[in-house]
């Protein structure tokens, strides 16, 4: 073969390996061990070389530079058979380098000898004592390929399913929930009215078709097993933990511009991977408010442009190694987010066109990609990369930056340089911790008058209006600024209407029914419901409170046995059955709306009574008030009717 050392030397690390020497044991083995890793070419270079007797160094200007030391005729025969011995009998498929012998420039009586690797179709093991085990190429080094490494090298040489088209052997159906099913084929617009449920819960039926069945018949009881990305997508969230205790995220705030500083909030996401991913994206979306500035041609300015933050968080949920043991983790700084995603980039995929955002697209998790491509949270044909590049330029943002290493992919996004605001949050956060609410409260109103949209403001706003019981300051500022509610998350949405419920005056109620409104038309987490629910019965709309709690509950039914939501449900009935109870106390009442109040309020009583029947053992602290309370209502109902 025409081999040029000086070419060798200006190769990549990891397609060539140097050994001065090679006639000790030790370095025989380690010379087998990187010739099975070059087979296997994890890296897809094609294979590559083990030279011996010569040692890769630099020059006096710090240029590589291969010094020739070179090995006699007896040693080249020796460490020859030692290695091809090995690579029949140690490597299994064995291997068959090419070997070749070069002059040395430098002496004419010793040579180079040189293994030249080609890549294989194979998956080779070396058999070192007792153990039989695989080796791959990371860089510069030769490394035994373990959990996720050794998975990718499987996949690539087709020994085994992805990991997302596996089935997963200790599921079983009932891991799968049922009604988050429905929901989310729903979004993707896949669910048929002419198919049962059983006709998609089968070995045969796909729900799309790019989608393989949800699930496969195995073993001899020929038993039902859902596959991984059946239960990643659709599964009940005890089950995902249980099965797959690493597939949740991190999401964590700091201070300041590294972790040397305390964290300031800290959410462990868990559930399915599209509840992880919207939750992020909801978290994600107070960082990405807009600064004002008058003086400026492009006055309002985004910290983060939206769509680069979704598509880096659906990307590292989708496209992450779930047999990796880490969880995906996204960090905020005051100056930049950074997402990490475990599991090295797939192994198809070129680096360099991947930090430019002009690789092709390449799927780790074919299923999930699809799936969240239908559900419209996710670019197709990998243009999420693309995306993050383009949105980021269009916004005046620094560049994305993207780390790969050998177990992550960490895409860094850098904040627009006009907002430095943060750092000035976290000091008024510091005045609210330490109780100066009067010097949080103006500081606040000063940046909200530049930036209205500030989320974060708003929620120590709302905040410091409910520790100084100043809510008329919170409606003062919302009239002053006609702000577009519409355009503000649901958790700074209750908190407002929190704050404002406080206020009696018909303005502030329409303004809470109005805020109200627009939180419960979308779609919300358990806590979330709690706290409208209470809120809408707080502000005395006792109708609209029993209706949103019994919708929730039909389509949420794991919360039907949440007693905060059944304490206020009742206290709601109870409410409403002692309207009814007036109208059949009042003179001017005919004796036909007098019949149906009472009617009405037998029916109100019970339902109230029911609900209490579920939370009687729960140590709920108003049951007995609420208990009470019905006891009294059914008395003058009976006290009217004699």
């Amino acid at each position: 073969m025409n081999i040029d050392l000086k070419e060798l030397s200006a190769r990549e690390s990891e397609r060539v390996e140097w050994k001065e020497k090679g006639d000790d044991k030790n370095v025989v083995r380690s010379i087998v061990k990187t010739i099975s890793a070059f087979a296997n070419d994890i890296a897809n270079t094609g294979g590559g070389y083990v030279v011996c007797g010569a040692r890769e160094g630099k020059d006096e200007h710090g240029f590589p530079k291969v010094f020739h030391t070179g090995l006699s005729a007896e040693k080249i025969k020796e460490i020859t058979g030692k290695v091809i011995q090995q690579c029949t009998v140690n490597v299994s498929p064995s291997v068959n380098p090419i070997v070749t012998e070069l002059e040395n420039p430098t002496d004419k009586a010793t040579r180079i000898l040189v293994f030249t690797v080609i890549a294989s179709p194979d998956a080779h093991t070396y058999r070192d004592g007792e153990k039989s085990l695989y080796y791959v190429r990371i860089g510069s080094e030769t490394k035994e390929a373990r959990n996720g490494l050794l998975t990718q090298l499987l996949i690539k040489k087709q020994k085994i399913q992805y990991f997302d088209k596996r089935i997963n052997p200790r599921a079983a159906v009932s891991d799968v929930d049922v009604p988050i099913f429905r929901d989310y084929m729903q979004d993707m617009k896949l669910l048929s009215p002419e198919k049962s449920l059983d006709d998609y819960f089968s070995e045969t039926e796909q729900i799309a078709e790019f989608v393989p069945p949800l699930f496969e018949r195995v073993g001899l009881d020929d038993s039902l097993k859902p596959k991984n990305f059946t239960l990643l997508i659709f599964g009940k969230k005890p089950s995902i933990t249980r099965f797959y205790p690493e597939a949740y995220t991190v999401l964590s705030v700091y201070r300041g511009t590294d972790r040397s500083e305390t964290t300031a909030e800290r959410h462990l996401l868990t559930g399915t991977l599209v509840a992880q991913a919207k939750k992020a994206i909801e978290l994600l979306n107070t960082e990405t408010y807009v600064a004002f500035d008058k003086l400026n041609d492009k006055p309002n300015q985004v910290k983060y442009p939206i769509r680069a933050l979704q598509e880096a968080v659906i990307n590292a949920v989708v496209h992450r190694d779930y047999e990796f043991p880490e969880p995906n983790r996204i960090t905020v700084f005051a100056d930049r987010i950074e997402v990490r995603s475990p599991g090295a980039l797939h192994w198809a995929v070129n680096k360099e066109k991947f930090k430019e955002g002009k690789s092709s697209p390449k799927w780790r998790n074919q299923s999930f990609a699809y799936l969240f491509n239908k559900m419209q949270l996710a670019q197709s044909e990998g243009q999420g990369i693309p995306t993050i590049i383009r949105t980021m330029r269009e916004e005046g943002c620094p560049d994305p930056i993207f780390e790969l290493e050998p177990e992550s992919v960490t895409c860094i996004l850098p904040a627009h340089p006009r907002h430095r605001i943060i750092r000035e949050l976290q000091h008024i956060q510091d005045k609210i911790v330490l109780e100066d609410y009067e010097g949080a409260k103006d500081r606040l109103l000063k940046i909200l008058d530049e930036d209205a949209y500030n989320f974060r403001a708003l929620n120590l706003l709302t905040e410091v209006c409910n520790k100084l019981d100043e809510s008329e300051i919170l409606l003062s500022f919302l009239e002053k600024n006609d702000l577009d509610l519409y355009a503000l998350n649901v958790s700074t949405l209750l908190n407002m209407a929190k704050v404002l419920a406080k206020i009696e005056t018909k303005q502030a109620s329409d303004l809470v029914e109005n805020i109200l409104g627009i939180a419960v038309s979308t779609r919300l987490e358990e806590n979330q419901i709690v706290k409208a629910a209470a809120l809408i019965a707080q502000s005395g709309k006792f109708e609209k409170t029993v209706k949103f709690i019994s919708e929730s509950l039909v389509r949420y039914p794991k919360l039907k046995e949440n007693t905060q939501l059944l304490t206020v449900r009742a206290g709601a009935f109870l409410q409403l059955a002692e309207k009814c109870l007036n109208t059949q106390h009042d003179k001017n009442s005919t004796l036909k709306t007098k019949a149906r109040a009472r009617e009405m309020c037998t029916d109100l009583i019970n339902s109230a009574e029911k609900d209490l029947q579920t939370i009687m053992h729960t140590g709920n602290g108003k049951y007995l008030v609420l208990k009470e309370k019905a006891k009294n209502l059914r008395k003058k109902q009976s006290e009217i009717r004699e």
